[in-house]
């Protein structure tokens, strides 16, 4: 149990957050979200004691043993991946070090003894015959293998030392478990393997994500930080989310009678209630939402960017053929005779842990790449709008602020006209004056999206275009792509977006493709299979 009291926190004399008083208990799965520089890691950190709020207190049970994800990729380049792993029992590690220690004295005394007896009782107590064998199944949980336990840290790829981490972090039954994107760098099965983990994880998890469909499935609660507080509500994001967005709609509807409010707001509640979810929590979370009450519904101040793309004309029959293509990249072969035919109405997936493949073949088919060998055509009557991966050589050295730089992509160059497709994307004010080169990573990424959005093409080639965003902003581009009605090809790990938008997957694989007509719940439940 974690008892938050009168928290509040400041930087420069600015608050953060303020007046926070909440309880986190033993069962559940917390879901923390807000807006970007909302104060969300900052929360993680003062909860895990790493920072020293400017008002309140934390209480925590001093018995109960807290885990914490580290984001440092590179601070435990000295070990071996299983001593990392213990490490995330720091006691059971230090009782492991002081052990070899004793046993490694050539005058061995009778106090040793005494000390080494007590040492191997509380190591017993704490499983410790079992580590290896435990920090071994959430390696192979997370889909590395075992023969990694002895490898060095340094010697690991980016991938590998993140998902070490997470091993680290879930090791030894820690009672709290306090996670920042744990998803981050996490392929498919992996992010299932641990959604699984933690749904039957007795203890408290907190989390931060941007994955929906992760805090979906694992959430019994939303902790959401908006106009500088933190409040917590029950349910999954989507809950949170339909029930916020409803909360607005009344608000702006203030000549509706309060028991019509209230009536709509309790069907609604009672629809969410009755919804069945695939998480075994369920029903412990159907009696946490027949418990709400009107007056805890959530309301938020958070605004949504604009994302919607027109077309100037429709395509006809002919959209892409592609045939036979090839690609070796450094050497190593990434794209191996990758041949498909688009037709009018696709919404085109590509998904596979080869990120690179497809990075490759969308700057292939946007000719930005030539091909080793194959082909491909596009369609007379089509036009293409790229959003690419890295986005650097549209914002490196460029000296334009936000007015003039998009000025270079439309047909109308007015400030008045300007401002406004701005302003949609959140940019108002003093802000669409800004330099370009000292933008954020969202921002770019909205940049990036307007761009396209005056182009009026209608076929949309996007690369992970939900890299950097907010939920907020997810939302909006998902959004965007499900009412869009030319042709899609896309890359994304966003579950909820690939499932949401995706009539069809392809997954490059080193010998070809998978080309599936099917929505991506379906394609996993067949790759499962």
């Amino acid at each position: 149990m974690i008892t938050v009291s009168n928290l509040g926190m400041s930087f420069s004399g600015v608050p953060l957050f303020s007046d926070v008083n909440l309880l986190f208990t033993a069962g559940n799965c917390y879901g923390v979200i807000g807006a970007n520089g909302a104060g969300k890691s900052t929360f993680l950190k003062i909860l895990s004691g790493e920072l020293e709020p400017t008002k309140g207190e934390i209480s925590i049970d001093p018995k109960r043993r807290m885990s914490v994800l580290k984001q440092d990729h590179f601070a435990y380049e000295e070990f071996t991946v299983l001593d990392t792993i213990l490490q995330g029992n720091a006691r059971l590690y230090e009782v492991m070090q002081q052990k070899d220690a004793l046993y490694a004295k050539e005058d061995f005394s009778e106090e040793d003894g005494h000390l080494a007896a007590e040492l191997e009782a509380e190591f017993a107590e704490m499983d410790g015959w079992e580590a290896e064998t435990e920090a071994g199944k959430l390696l192979q949980g997370l889909g590395l293998g075992t023969d990694l336990l002895y490898a060095m840290m340094s010697g690991l790829s980016e991938k590998e030392k993140v998902k070490v981490l997470l091993a680290r972090a879930l090791f030894g039954h820690p009672d709290i478990i306090l996670l920042d994107e744990p998803t981050n760098g996490l392929d498919i099965l992996s992010i299932d393997w641990l959604e699984e983990f933690l749904m039957d994880y007795a203890g408290t998890v907190i989390v931060v994500s941007h994955d929906r469909h992760f805090l979906n499935n694992v959430c019994t609660h939303i902790v959401d930080i908006d106009y500088t507080k933190i409040k917590m509500y029950v349910g999954n994001y989507d809950f949170w989310y339909e029930s916020s967005q409803l909360i607005q709609r009344l608000m702006r509807d203030q000549n509706r009678k309060k028991e019509e409010k209230i009536k709509e707001l309790q069907s609604f509640i009672q629809r969410f209630s009755a919804n069945k979810s695939k998480s075994r929590q369920a029903t412990s979370r159907k009696k946490l939402l027949e418990k709400i009450t009107v007056e805890e519904m959530p309301a938020s101040s958070r605004r949504y960017p604009y994302v919607g793309f027109q077309m100037d004309r429709e395509p006809g029959k002919e959209i892409l053929t592609v045939e036979g293509l090839s690609k070796t990249i450094d050497g190593v072969k990434v794209l191996s005779g990758v041949s498909f035919r688009v037709e009018k109405g696709d919404k085109i997936a590509f998904v596979g842990e080869n990120d690179i493949a497809n990075t490759t073949l969308f700057q292939i088919l946007m000719g930005e790449l030539e091909p080793d060998e194959g082909s491909y055509k596009w369609g007379a009557t089509t036009s293409q709008s790229y959003f690419p991966k890295d986005n650097s050589a549209y914002f490196n050295g460029c000296d334009l602020n936000l007015i003039q730089w998009l000025a270079q992509y439309s047909k109308d160059t007015t400030e008045t006209y300007l401002r406004g497709f701005l302003g949609k994307m959140l940019f108002s004010g003093d802000d669409a004056l800004k330099p370009v080169k000292v933008l954020s990573g969202g921002e770019k990424v909205r940049c990036m999206l307007s761009r396209m959005m005056l182009f009026g093409s209608n076929v949309l080639v996007l690369d992970q275009p939900t890299n950097h965003l907010d939920l907020e902003s997810i939302t909006a581009v998902n959004n965007g792509m499900i009412d869009f009605k030319g042709v899609l090809l896309f890359a994304s790990h966003d579950h909820e977006f690939i499932q949401t938008v995706a009539n069809r997957i392809i997954e490059i694989r080193e010998d070809g493709i998978v080309d599936r007509r099917m929505t991506f719940d379906e394609y996993l439940e067949t790759i499962a299979g």
